[in-house]
């Protein structure tokens, strides 16, 4: 059998599977131990609902089906978690808010819904950053979980799929269910040392999850290995079978290095690792060359107003926020309010500009496998440092800047852990265009084998 243990310590999904197949583990089993790690430690603050009762009862379900010969799949009875803005039939759907209360859904997401008809146990729902408007993943309501590294100090787990990443890290079940609209997946993993994928926009329908911006809102898995999340995506994208995963040869890639915008104010716990996994994959025969992308630059201004994600989320809350004002948390109320600042002239000007830009950045990216840049620039803030309203926002802006790039352009992505064992976790993302997801997960299949 395929030993693939993880940096955690915990077997991978795929593993998982593996086990189940041999007999020599229960899905009783395996989700008894994840609901063991979910009421301890960081458990209380990653789950806003811990389904234990519904848990248990699917993994007896599984084991006896599996036992005639009946289980829906090989990944029946494995845990997973989502994340607390997809719809679950019976269950209110939250999104990390207090003001959010429309009483229990009439029916489950079709991204969920995929999942159970695999047989996946859904273990619970996990915590994020309100209405998924904040890289920090900081959550005055449900508190914040930690960022497995340097828990003394009380780092960040990064955003908004806080509890998806910490949970995958903690052994809380093998994988998560997250969304990402400018890095929601791939900050926190980064943050918290796993790997998270951000899917070409559409091909994870997206009925049923509280939305943030439909022009940049997707749905992405977060798990400890590139395989388990290309596992997760296949199921939710609606694959019947999930097809193999065979990594590429790193050598013969043609990488393009992004180096515009993407390395401004990058740390030396970043730079590091960043820099050491560079020189593996160009000692495993990688082309690496360095990639200008000048549009980038124009990003800021483009969005100065808040862009698609506040005009679009503005729209959307407008109604809620006059009758539940004083139940949002203030720093997310202030980032949704910049949308009434923005007239339809100027979000039809954002929408021209962003082909434009999209249109350049493709011309140039054409002709490498990947685009190669680090996910973020800074290991976790402490929560301490995000209190203060400036050192929040200038943080916050800082973390989602290099993973806002892919949404921007709609292409797909991916951050994988590329830090040493025991130092702050640093993240390696890969980009790709749009629609070439299958070939990306190869990519970066073959990157993780290297790293």
């Amino acid at each position: 059998m395929e030993r693939d243990m993880t940096r955690h310590g915990f077997p991978t999904l795929n593993e998982a599977a593996q086990r189940l197949e041999a007999g020599t583990v229960s899905a009783a089993t395996l989700v008894e131990e994840a609901l063991s790690r979910a009421r301890e430690g960081e458990g209380p603050r990653v789950f806003t609902t811990l389904h234990t009762k519904s848990a248990r009862d699917s993994a007896l379900a599984m084991d006896a089906l599996r036992k005639v010969g009946r289980a829906p799949s090989r990944f029946a009875g494995i845990p997973v978690t989502v994340k607390d803005l997809f719809d679950e039939a019976g269950v209110v759907t939250r999104a990390g808010s207090r003001a959010l209360d429309r009483g229990p859904a009439p029916r489950t997401a079709p991204a969920v819904m995929r999942l159970l008809r695999h047989g996946f146990v859904v273990l619970g729902r996990t915590n994020m950053s309100e209405f998924a408007f904040s890289g920090l993943g900081v959550n005055p309501h449900y508190r914040t979980p930690l960022s497995p590294w340097d828990r003394e100090t009380g780092r960040i787990p990064g955003g908004s799929s806080s509890g998806a990443a910490v949970a995958a890290a903690d052994g809380m079940g093998f994988g998560g269910l997250g969304t990402d609209t400018g890095g929601s997946c791939r900050i926190p993993a980064a943050l918290c040392g796993v790997v998270g994928f951000k899917p070409s926009a559409h091909r994870v329908p997206l009925d049923g999850a509280f939305p943030l911006s439909s022009s940049l809102d997707s749905i992405g898995p977060l798990a400890r290995s590139v395989r388990d999340c290309q596992i997760l995506d296949s199921v939710i994208s609606g694959a019947d079978e999930v097809p193999n995963l065979v990594p590429a040869e790193v050598a013969g890639l043609r990488l393009g290095v992004l180096h515009t915008v993407v390395e401004d104010g990058l740390t030396g716990e970043v730079a590091r690792p960043y820099g050491r996994a560079l020189a593996r994959l160009e000692a495993a025969g990688a082309r690496l060359s360095d990639l200008s992308l000048p549009a980038l630059e124009r990003l800021p201004s483009i969005n100065g107003k808040g862009g698609l994600t506040a005009s679009e989320a503005m729209a959307l809350h407008q109604a809620l926020i006059a009758e539940r004002r004083g139940d949002y948390d203030p720093r997310i109320l202030s980032r949704i309010e910049r949308g009434l600042g923005m007239s339809a002239a100027d979000y039809l000007a954002v929408m021209a500009a962003r082909r434009e830009v999209q249109a350049e950045c493709a011309a140039r990216i054409e002709g490498f496998d990947a685009v190669i840049c680090p996910t973020v620039p800074i290991p976790p803030p402490s929560l301490a440092e995000v209190e203060e309203e400036a050192e929040y926002g200038r943080l916050n802006l800082l973390l989602l800047r290099n993973t806002a790039i892919a949404n921007f352009l709609d292409i797909c992505a991916i951050s994988l852990p590329c830090h040493q064992p025991g130092d702050a976790p640093a993240g390696l993302m890969l980009m790709a265009p749009r629609g070439m997801d299958a070939r990306l997960f190869a990519i970066a299949a073959g990157v993780e084998r290297e790293l």
